[in-house]
């Protein structure tokens, strides 16, 4: 077993530094995104008249 800390190889500071904010960033568009398609349908239901169940 490698006792080398991930964090210290350079995959770990590429992981850390770049991958993982990335990540961070589509998690948080993709959430954003969702948010938007749920207000688009519940605008599309009042005018509608229909409910959400």
């Amino acid at each position: 077993m490698n006792d080398i800390p991930f964090h210290t190889t350079r995959m770990g500071q590429r992981y850390y530094e770049r991958t993982l904010p990335a990540l961070v960033r589509e998690i948080t568009r993709l959430a954003d995104l969702v948010e938007r398609l749920i207000d688009q349908k519940d605008q599309r239901d009042e005018k509608t008249g229909r409910t959400s169940e």
